[in-house]
Protein backbone atom coordinates (compact mmCIF):
# COMPACT_ATOMS: atom_id res chain seq x y z
CA UNK A 1 0.00 0.00 0.00
CA UNK A 2 1.63 3.62 -0.87
CA UNK A 3 1.68 6.68 0.79
CA UNK A 4 0.74 5.23 4.29
CA UNK A 5 0.93 7.06 7.59
CA UNK A 6 3.61 5.61 9.76
CA UNK A 7 2.05 5.24 13.25
CA UNK A 8 2.95 8.12 15.35
CA UNK A 9 4.30 7.67 18.92
CA UNK A 10 1.24 9.37 20.28
CA UNK A 11 -1.06 7.00 18.94
CA UNK A 12 0.92 4.16 20.15
CA UNK A 13 -1.49 3.78 23.42
CA UNK A 14 -3.88 3.04 21.08
CA UNK A 15 -2.93 0.21 19.07
CA UNK A 16 -1.94 -1.17 22.03
CA UNK A 17 -5.31 -0.81 23.30
CA UNK A 18 -7.16 -2.26 20.40
CA UNK A 19 -4.65 -5.16 20.38
CA UNK A 20 -5.36 -6.10 23.49
CA UNK A 21 -9.35 -5.71 22.86
CA UNK A 22 -8.56 -8.12 20.24
CA UNK A 23 -6.84 -11.11 22.00
CA UNK A 24 -9.97 -10.48 24.80
CA UNK A 25 -12.39 -11.46 22.32
CA UNK A 26 -13.81 -14.21 22.59
CA UNK A 27 -12.89 -16.35 19.22
CA UNK A 28 -8.59 -15.33 20.05
CA UNK A 29 -9.14 -16.51 23.54
CA UNK A 30 -10.64 -19.92 22.36
CA UNK A 31 -8.40 -20.72 20.76
CA UNK A 32 -5.32 -20.14 23.73
CA UNK A 33 -7.44 -20.87 26.48
CA UNK A 34 -6.22 -24.16 26.28
CA UNK A 35 -2.25 -23.80 25.99
CA UNK A 36 -0.72 -24.89 29.49
CA UNK A 37 1.00 -21.56 29.83
CA UNK A 38 0.32 -18.30 28.78
CA UNK A 39 3.21 -18.17 25.99
CA UNK A 40 0.77 -18.53 22.94
CA UNK A 41 -1.14 -15.46 23.64
CA UNK A 42 2.49 -13.26 25.23
CA UNK A 43 3.58 -14.74 21.49
CA UNK A 44 1.66 -13.31 19.84
CA UNK A 45 1.21 -9.88 21.34
CA UNK A 46 4.90 -9.01 20.68
CA UNK A 47 4.50 -10.41 17.64
CA UNK A 48 1.85 -7.96 16.69
CA UNK A 49 3.62 -5.04 18.54
CA UNK A 50 6.60 -5.92 16.13
CA UNK A 51 4.63 -5.55 12.91
CA UNK A 52 2.69 -2.31 14.31
CA UNK A 53 3.26 -0.39 10.59
CA UNK A 54 2.16 -3.51 8.60
CA UNK A 55 -0.91 -3.88 10.80
CA UNK A 56 -1.63 -0.09 10.67
CA UNK A 57 -1.75 0.32 6.96
CA UNK A 58 -5.31 -2.26 6.66
CA UNK A 59 -6.42 1.02 8.13
CA UNK A 60 -4.41 3.33 6.72
CA UNK A 61 -7.25 5.42 5.23
CA UNK A 62 -8.89 5.72 8.87
CA UNK A 63 -5.54 6.85 10.00
CA UNK A 64 -4.78 9.33 7.46
CA UNK A 65 -8.17 10.93 7.95
CA UNK A 66 -7.87 10.72 11.79
CA UNK A 67 -4.35 12.84 11.35
CA UNK A 68 -5.82 15.38 9.25
CA UNK A 69 -8.98 15.79 11.30
CA UNK A 70 -6.67 16.17 14.46
CA UNK A 71 -3.97 18.30 12.84
CA UNK A 72 -6.93 20.78 12.19
CA UNK A 73 -7.96 20.78 15.24
CA UNK A 74 -4.56 21.76 16.52
CA UNK A 75 -3.86 24.54 14.19
CA UNK A 76 -7.44 25.97 14.98
CA UNK A 77 -6.37 26.04 18.63
CA UNK A 78 -3.10 28.24 17.48
CA UNK A 79 -5.12 30.40 15.74
CA UNK A 80 -7.61 31.05 18.41
CA UNK A 81 -4.78 31.84 20.67
CA UNK A 82 -3.61 34.04 18.38
CA UNK A 83 -6.41 35.82 17.68
CA UNK A 84 -7.78 36.00 21.59
CA UNK A 85 -4.57 36.45 23.55
CA UNK A 86 -5.39 35.92 27.52
CA UNK A 87 -4.33 37.77 30.49
CA UNK A 88 -2.93 35.82 33.11
CA UNK A 89 -3.31 36.86 37.04
CA UNK A 90 -5.73 37.91 39.65
CA UNK A 91 -4.79 41.50 39.02
CA UNK A 92 -6.32 42.57 35.88
CA UNK A 93 -9.56 41.31 36.58
CA UNK A 94 -10.07 43.55 39.76
CA UNK A 95 -8.52 46.52 38.17
CA UNK A 96 -11.29 46.32 35.43
CA UNK A 97 -13.63 45.89 38.39
CA UNK A 98 -12.42 48.73 40.76
CA UNK A 99 -10.73 51.32 38.38
CA UNK A 100 -14.34 52.62 36.90
CA UNK A 101 -16.05 52.81 40.50
CA UNK A 102 -13.36 54.41 41.29
CA UNK A 103 -12.64 57.01 39.13
CA UNK A 104 -16.64 57.41 38.59
CA UNK A 105 -17.33 58.17 42.35
CA UNK A 106 -14.05 60.42 42.42
CA UNK A 107 -15.11 62.08 39.65
CA UNK A 108 -18.84 62.97 41.00
CA UNK A 109 -17.23 63.96 44.49
CA UNK A 110 -14.86 66.73 42.44
CA UNK A 111 -17.56 67.95 40.38
CA UNK A 112 -19.36 68.58 42.82
CA UNK A 113 -16.76 70.40 44.61
CA UNK A 114 -16.14 72.22 41.54
CA UNK A 115 -19.71 73.29 40.18
CA UNK A 116 -20.36 74.08 44.03
CA UNK A 117 -17.48 76.40 43.93
CA UNK A 118 -18.62 78.13 40.61
CA UNK A 119 -21.82 78.28 42.04
CA UNK A 120 -20.30 80.73 45.09
CA UNK A 121 -18.29 82.47 42.85
CA UNK A 122 -15.43 81.10 45.41
CA UNK A 123 -11.64 80.72 44.22
CA UNK A 124 -12.35 80.29 40.47
CA UNK A 125 -9.42 79.17 39.46
CA UNK A 126 -9.37 76.27 41.92
CA UNK A 127 -13.16 75.63 40.96
CA UNK A 128 -12.12 75.40 37.51
CA UNK A 129 -9.19 72.65 37.67
CA UNK A 130 -11.07 70.77 40.70
CA UNK A 131 -13.48 70.90 37.38
CA UNK A 132 -11.44 70.10 34.96
CA UNK A 133 -10.04 67.10 36.98
CA UNK A 134 -13.56 65.78 37.63
CA UNK A 135 -14.19 65.62 34.03
CA UNK A 136 -11.30 63.88 33.27
CA UNK A 137 -11.57 61.29 36.27
CA UNK A 138 -15.90 60.86 34.39
CA UNK A 139 -13.24 60.28 31.24
CA UNK A 140 -11.60 57.32 32.72
CA UNK A 141 -14.47 55.46 34.23
CA UNK A 142 -16.01 55.26 31.21
CA UNK A 143 -13.42 54.08 28.92
CA UNK A 144 -12.15 51.75 32.04
CA UNK A 145 -15.61 50.31 31.77
CA UNK A 146 -15.79 49.71 28.41
CA UNK A 147 -12.27 47.96 28.42
CA UNK A 148 -14.17 45.85 30.84
CA UNK A 149 -16.67 44.68 28.60
CA UNK A 150 -13.73 43.38 26.47
CA UNK A 151 -13.64 39.82 28.26
CA UNK A 152 -16.93 38.80 28.01
CA UNK A 153 -17.65 39.81 24.41
CA UNK A 154 -14.30 38.30 23.29
CA UNK A 155 -15.82 35.53 25.05
CA UNK A 156 -19.23 35.40 23.36
CA UNK A 157 -17.01 35.84 19.82
CA UNK A 158 -15.00 33.14 20.35
CA UNK A 159 -18.14 31.16 21.41
CA UNK A 160 -19.77 31.79 17.52
CA UNK A 161 -16.20 31.22 16.35
CA UNK A 162 -15.90 28.12 17.52
CA UNK A 163 -19.70 26.83 16.26
CA UNK A 164 -19.24 28.81 12.98
CA UNK A 165 -15.45 27.75 11.99
CA UNK A 166 -16.00 23.80 12.88
CA UNK A 167 -19.53 23.29 14.75
CA UNK A 168 -18.11 21.29 17.51
CA UNK A 169 -17.04 21.97 20.92
CA UNK A 170 -13.68 24.00 21.71
CA UNK A 171 -10.72 23.04 19.38
CA UNK A 172 -13.20 20.58 17.60
CA UNK A 173 -12.82 17.74 20.05
CA UNK A 174 -15.77 15.94 18.73
CA UNK A 175 -14.71 15.42 15.74
CA UNK A 176 -11.43 14.37 16.60
CA UNK A 177 -12.51 11.68 18.74
CA UNK A 178 -15.15 10.16 16.17
CA UNK A 179 -11.97 10.16 13.32
CA UNK A 180 -10.05 8.50 16.73
CA UNK A 181 -12.88 6.29 17.11
CA UNK A 182 -13.39 5.42 13.52
CA UNK A 183 -9.59 4.63 12.91
CA UNK A 184 -9.92 2.31 15.91
CA UNK A 185 -12.91 -0.11 14.85
CA UNK A 186 -11.32 -0.32 11.75
CA UNK A 187 -7.87 -0.97 12.75
CA UNK A 188 -9.35 -3.71 15.29
CA UNK A 189 -11.44 -5.17 12.28
CA UNK A 190 -8.97 -5.21 8.97
CA UNK A 191 -5.93 -4.82 10.73
CA UNK A 192 -5.28 -6.70 14.18
CA UNK A 193 -8.03 -9.51 14.24
CA UNK A 194 -6.64 -10.92 10.57
CA UNK A 195 -3.50 -10.55 11.52
CA UNK A 196 -3.75 -12.44 15.15
CA UNK A 197 -5.58 -14.79 13.30
CA UNK A 198 -3.65 -15.86 10.64
CA UNK A 199 -0.59 -15.80 13.36
CA UNK A 200 -2.28 -18.75 15.52
CA UNK A 201 -0.61 -21.73 15.46
CA UNK A 202 -2.19 -23.84 13.47
CA UNK A 203 -3.43 -26.36 16.41
CA UNK A 204 -4.97 -23.48 18.20
CA UNK A 205 -6.93 -22.29 14.94
CA UNK A 206 -10.28 -21.30 15.20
Amino acid sequence: MTNTPDLRPEDRADFESVLRLALGLIDIRSAVRHEPTVRTSTSLYARALAAAEEITAAASDEYRDHLAVRKAAERLKGLRSKRFPTVDGALWPALVVLTPLVAGAAAAVLLLIGYGLHLADAEPEFAASVTTAGWVLALTAVVTALVGLRPPLRTAVRRRSDRGLDGQGPEGGDAVEGAREKWRQALLERGVLPYLRSHLPESLAP
